[in-house]
C-alpha cells in the first residue's frame, strides 16, 4: 500500500519527521517497505516554455527548441522528441542536472548543433511507466501551461512528498486505503481524523427517473449502489489529483476515471462508471452469467463465461464482471454525457474465483478479495459526486438506488481488563485500554473489569477477545511491553514420533546421506513427470491451495518423489557426479477422512541415488539397515512390476507386519531423462507414518552364547523368477528351533548356470542356548530345508 505523506495530512496532522512518524506506525504494528522522497531524485530541472521549434540542418529525427526559461537569453535545446511543439510548457533539465538514475546532463553539441541541456519525460523524472498518463507515455512530459518558465520544477509541480510503501498484512483489509491508515496514524500521534466532504451542493432530478437495479444474487452481492452524474464533461483532472494517484501507484487517465480511482484509494472501496447509453432499458441486474457465454471486458479480451460468475447486466446483456472489470460495451467515452456511477459490495470467494478462472486481476478484484466493508458503499459513492462537483465536470443527479436487504452490523464483544494484561505481562489501567479501544473509533464502556467494545464494522478482524489484546499491545507499545521468561518448571522431551524421527535422521545421515528439505508446495504436473497414471486417486487427489502464488505452488504435495527428482536434478546438473539424499516430510491427499472432514495428512520417507556405487542393492541395505535399527526386523520385500515411475523388472514393495511400508527401486530411464540425468537412479518412497507405529525401540539384552554355532553353507540353483526372499522364507519355516540366521552371501549367474538359471548360496547358523548341538541335529535338519527347497521351488543342490 503506496501512501503519499502529503495525501494522508489531508485527513491526519502529522507534525513530525517522516522518519520518526514511520519508526513510530512501526512500532505500532504497522510494517513498512520501503520510504521513497520524490523530490530528491534530480537536480537542476526547470519548467521551460518552447517559443520555436526548427529542424536540424543535420539530422532529419532531431529538432532544434528555443526555450524560455525566464532569463533574458533562450536556451537552445536539440531534441528527438515527437511530441513537442511550439508554445509547449516542459521540464528542462539544464547543465550539470542530475536525473534519478544517476546521469548527469552536459552541455554538448548534437550533430553540429549546440544543445544546453535535455528535455524530460515523466519516466526520465523517476516515475514508473505503468503510473505515466498514456498521453505522454511516450514522449517529453507536456505540462500544464500555467506553470511560469523558470520555476524549479519541484516548486511548480509541488513534487515535495514522500510515499511510504506499507506491507498490509491479510487481516486488515481497511489498512488498504487513504483513511485507513489516517486512523492507524491518528491513533497512534493522538490526533482527530478529518473526514473528506462527501454531500453534493446542488443536485437535480431523482436518480430513478434514470435508473433501476434488480439484485438476484444477494448472497454474492449483499450490497449495490448506484448514482446518477449527468451533462458530463470528459477532461483531464486536476495535477493535485493526478499527482495523488501517480504517488499511490495508478495511472491518471480521465476526470472521471480519476475520480472514481481516487476515491478507491481513498475509501478502499473499488467503483465503476458505465455510460448510461449503453444500459439497455436504463436497468442494472445483478445475476450469474451462463455457461459458455462470450463477454469482452475494457482492455478488449473476449472472454468465455461460466455460471459461477457474478455478473452485472442490463436489460438485455452483460456490461461488467463483477468486482473485476467492466465491459468494452459500456466505457466512458469522450462524448459521454450521462454516467451510471456503481459503488458495490461483492463476495470476496466469488470475485477471487472468477479473476482467476479469467486469468484477470484488477487493483478491484485484490481489494474485494481481502474483504470490504458494505457499510461504505453510499458513503464512497456520495464522495465521488462530491469531487465530480467540486472539479465541475458533471451534474449530480439527487438520490441514489441503493439494494441493501440485509445491513452489516458491528460485532461487540466484552474483554477483560485483567485478561489482557495477564497475556502481555503488563498492569495496563482499564481507563487507558478504553482510550486505546476509543482512538481506534470503537465505542468501548467499562464496568469493573469488563469493557464492552463495538467496534466499527470496517474492522472485520475484531472476532475474539485476544484480537483487543493485540490492539491495547500494539497502541500501548511493543517497545514498552516488560520482557520476562517463562514461569514454571518444565522439562524438555520429545514426543515418540520426534523420537523415532530423530534416530533415523541419525540412521541415513550416519550411511553417509544427505538430508534435504523441499516445499511442500508443488505444481499439480509434478506427478506427470515422474508417471502417475491419471486414475491414481491416492496421487491426483491434491490438497489445492486458496490464494496461490502461482502455479508452481498451487497444490500440497502427495508423494515425495518428485521433489527428490528435482533434487537430484540439480545436483546432476551443477555437475556432482554422485548423490546420495534423503527427506523426511508432509504429504497430503484431499480425501477428507479425518475426523474433523479435514485432508489427510502424513508424513514420508524418500531416499535418492546416482552415480558411484548406487545400485538396488546399495539402496536395499540402507532401508534393512534403518529399519532394524528401529526395531523393524521381519520386512519382506515382494517384487512389484506395475509402478510406470519404476523400472519393471527393479521394483519392490515393502512388507511389514502385512502392511505396506512402502516402495524401492531403479527409476524407470525415460523418467531420470525427463529430469535431465543419464545415469541409473535409484529411490524409495516410505510410509514414514506407518512406520513410526512399528517400530520398536525396546532394547533387550543377552547374555552371550556359551555353546558354539555350527555354521554350514548352501548353494541352490534355482529359476530366475524365485526370489531370494521366497528361499530364505522358507528355508526359515524348515529350519526349526535351531536355526539361528540365515544369511545371503552369493548370486551367481555365468557359463556353469543354465540359461534361465541363478545360484543362490546362504550361510546358515545353527545354535541352542542349553546344549551343543551334534552333528546328526544339524545334518538332518540341513536335508529337511534341501528338500523343501527341492520341493516348493524345483530347486537342485550345487555342489559348492
Amino acid at each position: 500500500m503506496l501512501v503519499s505523506v502529503n495525501w494522508l495530512k489531508d485527513y491526519v496532522d502529522i507534525d513530525v519527521p517522516v522518519k520518526e512518524f514511520a519508526d513510530r506506525m512501526i512500532l505500532s504494528g504497522s510494517n513498512i517497505e520501503t520510504v521513497e522522497e520524490m523530490g530528491n531524485k534530480f537536480s537542476k530541472i526547470q519548467v521551460a516554455k518552447i517559443v520555436k521549434i526548427d529542424p536540424h540542418p543535420n539530422a532529419d529525427k532531431l529538432v532544434i527548441c528555443q526555450l524560455d526559461v525566464g532569463e533574458d537569453e533562450l536556451l537552445q535545446v536539440v531534441t528527438g522528441a515527437k511530441n513537442v511543439f511550439e508554445g509547449a510548457t516542459v521540464p528542462v533539465i539544464r547543465h550539470g542536472g542530475k536525473l534519478p538514475d544517476g546521469t548527469v546532463i552536459k552541455k554538448g553539441k548534437l550533430r553540429g548543433e549546440v544543445s544546453n541541456g535535455m528535455l524530460c519525460s515523466a519516466a526520465e523524472m523517476g516515475y514508473d511507466d505503468k503510473v505515466i498518463a498514456q498521453d505522454i507515455k511516450d514522449g517529453i512530459w507536456i505540462l500544464d501551461d500555467s506553470f511560469k518558465p523558470g520555476t524549479d520544477i519541484r516548486e511548480a509541480l509541488q513534487l515535495e512528498d514522500s510515499v511510504i510503501d506499507f506491507e498490509i498484512t491479510p487481516n486488515r483489509p481497511d489498512c488498504l486505503s487513504m483513511i485507513g491508515m489516517a486512523r492507524e496514524a491518528a491513533a497512534v500521534f493522538g490526533k482527530e481524523l478529518k473526514y473528506p466532504e462527501v454531500s453534493a451542493e446542488n443536485e437535480e432530478g431523482d436518480v430513478n427517473d434514470y435508473i433501476s437495479v434488480e439484485n438476484k444474487r444477494p448472497d454474492l452481492c449483499p450490497r449495490y449502489t448506484a448514482r446518477v452524474i449527468k451533462d458530463v464533461k470528459i477532461g483531464p483532472s486536476p495535477w493535485w489529483m493526478q499527482k495523488r494517484l501517480m504517488h499511490g501507484g495508478m495511472r491518471p487517465v480521465n476526470n472521471i476515471v480519476d475520480i472514481t480511482n481516487f476515491v478507491m484509494m481513498e475509501y478502499g472501496q473499488p467503483l465503476h462508471a458505465f455510460d448510461i447509453r449503453h444500459l439497455e432499458g436504463g436497468k442494472i441486474i445483478v445475476d450469474t452469467a451462463e455457461d459458455g457465454a462470450k463477454f469482452t471486458t475494457l482492455d478488449g479480451t473476449e472472454r468465455e463465461l461460466d455460471s459461477s460468475m457474478l455478473m452485472i447486466n442490463d436489460a438485455a446483456k452483460p456490461v461488467a464482471v463483477a468486482g473485476v472489470m467492466g465491459g468494452l460495451n459500456s466505457e466512458i467515452l469522450e462524448d459521454t454525457n450521462t454516467v451510471v456511477l456503481e459503488s458495490a459490495n461483492f463476495n470476496g470467494d466469488s470475485v477471487r474465483l472468477t479473476a482467476k478462472k479469467l486469468g484477470l486481476r484488477t487493483e478491484a478484484s485484490g481489494k474485494f478479495e481481502k474483504g470490504i466493508d458494505a457499510n461504505l458503499c453510499a458513503r464512497a459513492a456520495d464522495r465521488v459526486c462530491r469531487l465530480i462537483e467540486m472539479l465541475d465536470c458533471g451534474t449530480v443527479v439527487g438520490g441514489s438506488v441503493d439494494v441493501y436487504p440485509e445491513v452489516q452490523e458491528a460485532r461487540p464483544l466484552d474483554v477483560r481488563v485483567s485478561r489482557i494484561n495477564k497475556v502481555l505481562g503488563t498492569d495496563i489501567s482499564g481507563d487507558t485500554m478504553v482510550e486505546i479501544f476509543r482512538s481506534l473509533e470503537m465505542e468501548a464502556d467499562r464496568k469493573d473489569d469488563i469493557i464492552h467494545v463495538v467496534p466499527p464494522t470496517i474492522r472485520q478482524d475484531l472476532n475474539i477477545e485476544e484480537d483487543y489484546v493485540e490492539e491495547v499491545a500494539r497502541m500501548y507499545g511493543y517497545d514498552k511491553l516488560p520482557t520476562t521468561l517463562p514461569s514454571g518448571v518444565s522439562a524438555a522431551s520429545m514426543t515418540r514420533n520426534e523420537t523415532v524421527r530423530s534416530r533415523a535422521r541419525d540412521i541415513l545421515t550416519a550411511y553417509g546421506l544427505d538430508e534435504i528439505l523441499t516445499y511442500s508446495f508443488v505444481n499439480p504436473d509434478s506427478v506427470d513427470k515422474v508417471n502417475v497414471s491419471e486414475t491414481d486417486l491416492m496421487h491426483r487427489n491434491f490438497v489445492k491451495i486458496i490464494n496461490p502464488l502461482g502455479e508452481d505452488t498451487s497444490v500440497m504435495r502427495t508423494m515425495l518423489i518428485p521433489s527428490m527428482m528435482s533434487t537430484l536434478e540439480r545436483n546432476y546438473a551443477r555437475g556432482n557426479k554422485e548423490a546420495g539424499l534423503f527427506e523426511i516430510g508432509k504429504i497430503f491427499n484431499d480425501s477428507k477422512i479425518n475426523c474433523d472432514g479435514m485432508p489427510a495428512e502424513a508424513e514420508g520417507l524418500c531416499i535418492g541415488l546416482y552415480g558411484g556405487d548406487a545400485d538396488f542393492f546399495v539402496l536395499k541395505g540402507y532401508i534393512e539397515g534403518l529399519l532394524q535399527h528401529l526395531g523393524i526386523t521381519d520386512a519382506e520385500y515382494v517384487a512389484e512390476s506395475g509402478l510406470a515411475t519404476y523400472h519393471p523388472g527393479r521394483c519392490a514393495n515393502i512388507i511389514s507386519n502385512g502392511e505396506m511400508i512402502g516402495t524401492m527401486g531403479q527409476i524407470r530411464p525415460d523418467v531420470a531423462e525427463r529430469y535431465g540425468i543419464s545415469e541409473e537412479v535409484y529411490s524409495c518412497e516410505l510410509l514414514f507414518s506407518v512406520i513410526i507405529g512399528q517400530t520398536d525401540t525396546e532394547v533387550i539384552y543377552k547374555p552371550l552364547p556359551k555353546y558354539p554355532a555350527v555354521e554350514r553353507d548352501i548353494a541352490m540353483l534355482v529359476d530366475e523368477k524365485v526370489t531370494v526372499a521366497e528361499l530364505e522364507k522358507a528355508i526359515r519355516e524348515n529350519g526349526g528351533n535351531i536355526l539361528e540366521s540365515v544369511e545371503l552371501f552369493d548370486v551367481y549367474r555365468g557359463v556353469q548356470i543354465a540359461a534361465g538359471r541363478k545360484s543362490v548360496a546362504f550361510a546358515l547358523r545353527y545354535r541352542v542356548p542349553d546344549r551343543t548341538l551334534t552333528d546328526e541335529e544339524v545334518t538332518g535338519r540341513q536335508h529337511k530345508i534341501v528338500e523343501s527347497l527341492e520341493e516348493k521351488f524345483g530347486a537342485g543342490l550345487r555342489k559348492m
